[in-house]
């Protein structure tokens, strides 16, 4: 709840300060006198721009600052612990300083703060009411909304649990979406991995095989000499029995091996010629065994050669040899199986939105039916409060329709469009004289009546509402007479459940004030500025006079404002109204 109110340099007003009380909080004034600067500072407060043409001519700055009470709002105790704050005794004291070269600063329990932190503190506490506000209760979202606060827990848990659900339905369905539009990507990138995986499966690629065929293929191409050498070496060796290696060598250990037997060195000498002439016969053998197993193959030859090309080709594609082949082929069949997965992806998100589609059908009408019920008693309390407010033969209709969409959700047999709030559009009807259709307030209303329809939703929405503070600003536009004097009585009615500031030119409504602080502008060498004071039980006398007749001391204007003045106070013990 607003408790001080200070503003500097802002506009006319020069320095003024208010302190507002529980209750109906009246502002009045001469025309022109400065009376919307206090809704104005209020704005600022509730993070609206900082318009530098506001500042005082000749001040380098405007300043608004605002003392609130907390109370036990959690949202307030959010904002607070966001921005790193605390209150003190239940108070907090925002601050908004605009400068005249454009820029904006903000404060928040004397620390500076951002402009959306002592919005998201102020906002909960106070909600200013003007002719902006009232052109968005023509919005069908607007309108929504109010009647879901109007019908709480009943509607309200049914479109929490229908927004979640609808917020799920809109990832998956992106999700597919994305999944279908790389669909045929996907499907040749698949062929392409199950191709590559084929081929190096049917390779039967082993890592060393290159190196061995590469040899085999060298011997293969070189049999014939390999053989012929081998063939001449063993001839050489033992081929002629007179004149062979291995002949000679025999031979010369026999020739020593008798007289060695004198010599030990000789002796030693013999050894070595009878080992030398075994190991040149066994090398003798090796040789023809080799020359009679070398095969001359064209036929393998030209297979090795085949082989060798396949695997170079594949060695070609996918890696340097036959082990980054393989890794390769290890890296596709992952990536392969990542890619057909995709396709049970696809089908368990068509499985999801499918269910949640069903969820959201069945929750949808339960939600439409919830408010169905509570439209028809909103428009009946909204007419009772209507034809309290000089409108006894309106008419309200808070009509809860769906809109068909062949992509929607099938609800009783219908495609109905969807959003996160739900299937329903809410549209506020109104039909102010007898024999008018029911139209849509946008065109049924005139500004008188559009006031009053708003103020009319304010008092039955008071015992749901939660905003301490309602300050209202041309709720008096178009009325007059007695008109006016029941909307002083909606107000003060009002002020029983919240703390309400009126900007008022009438004084049936000021009347009802249980504080009256009027805007007096006054001018002085060229300079004009305003002050704003808290009148008491003889000023209230006075301005009521101005505002009845353009004349303070009229005797006649007096003995009205003072007749004004019970009246309203009869009303507030119970007794009639003015």
């Amino acid at each position: 709840m607003l408790a001080e109110l200070r503003i500097r340099d802002l506009g006319v007003i020069d320095d003024a300060r208010l302190e507002v009380s529980a209750g109906l909080n009246v502002l009045t004034g001469e025309t022109g006198a400065g009376k919307t600067m206090v809704v104005d500072a209020l704005a600022l407060l509730l993070g609206g721009r900082a318009d530098p043409g506001a500042v005082r001519a000749g001040r380098p700055a405007a300043l608004v600052e605002g003392r609130l009470r907390t109370g036990d709002d959690l949202q307030v105790a959010a904002a607070l612990a966001t921005a790193g704050v605390e209150d003190e005794d239940g108070e907090v004291v925002v601050a908004r300083q605009v400068l005249v070269e454009g820029r904006s600063r903000a404060q928040l329990q004397g620390r500076m703060a951002t402009v959306a932190a002592i919005a998201d503190v102020v906002r909960p506490l106070v909600e200013v009411h003007g002719q902006h506000e009232f052109q968005e209760l023509l919005r069908p979202a607007v309108q929504r909304d109010l009647l879901d606060r109007f019908a709480g827990d009943a509607v309200l848990g049914p479109r929490a649990a229908f927004a979640a659900g609808w917020r799920r339905l809109r990832v998956v369905t992106r999700e597919l979406d994305d999944l279908a539009t790389r669909a045929r990507e996907r499907e040749r990138e698949i062929d392409l991995l199950r191709h590559q995986l084929e081929e190096i499966d049917a390779a039967q690629v082993r890592v060393g095989e290159s190196a061995e065929l590469a040899a085999e293929a060298e011997r293969l191409e070189n049999a014939e000499a390999l053989q012929q050498a081998a063939a001449l070496a063993h001839q050489l060796l033992e081929a002629d029995e007179d004149a062979g290696a291995a002949t000679a060598l025999g031979a010369a250990a026999r020739a020593v091996q008798g007289p060695g037997a004198h010599d030990r060195s000789l002796g030693e000498l013999a050894e070595r010629a009878q080992a030398l002439a075994a190991e040149v016969g066994d090398l003798a053998s090796s040789l023809r065994a080799y020359a009679e197993a070398v095969l001359v193959d064209p036929a393998r030859l030209e297979e090795v050669n085949l082989r060798m090309a396949r695997l170079h080709d594949l060695e070609r594609k996918y890696g340097d040899d036959e082990a980054a082949v393989l890794t390769f082929a290890a890296q596709a069949a992952e990536r392969l199986a990542e890619l057909e997965g995709g396709t049970l992806r696809s089908e368990a998100l068509e499985a999801e939105a499918a269910g949640l589609r069903r969820d959201l059908a069945g929750t949808g009408a339960a939600l439409t039916a919830a408010r169905q019920e509570a439209a028809a008693r909103l428009g009946e309390a909204i007419r009772v409060e209507l034809a309290d407010l000089a409108m006894p033969s309106a008419q309200v209709v808070v009509a809860v329709e769906q809109d068909d969409d062949e992509n929607g959700l099938e609800v009783g047999g219908r495609r109905l469009g969807a959003g996160e709030d739900g299937l329903d559009r809410v549209d506020f009807r109104l039909a102010a004289h007898p024999g008018a259709p029911l139209r849509p307030l946008g065109r049924a209303a005139s500004g008188g009546e559009l006031s009053r329809v708003m103020l009319a939703l304010r008092v039955v929405l008071a015992g749901v509402d939660r905003t301490p503070t309602l300050v209202f600003d041309e709720v008096d536009a178009g009325v007059g007479g007695r008109t006016a004097a029941a909307v002083g009585r909606r107000l003060a009615q009002l002020a029983r459940r919240h703390q309400v500031l009126v900007v008022t030119h009438l004084p049936q409504i000021a009347a009802h004030a249980d504080r009256h602080f009027t805007v007096d502008k006054r001018s002085s060498e060229g300079t004009t500025s305003t002050d704003v004071r808290l009148l008491d039980d003889v000023g209230r006398v006075g301005e009521l006079s101005r505002m009845l007749a353009g004349m303070e001391g009229s005797g006649l204007a007096q003995a009205h404002a003072e007749e004004l003045l019970a009246a309203a106070t009869a009303a507030k013990n119970g007794g009639e109204g003015p």
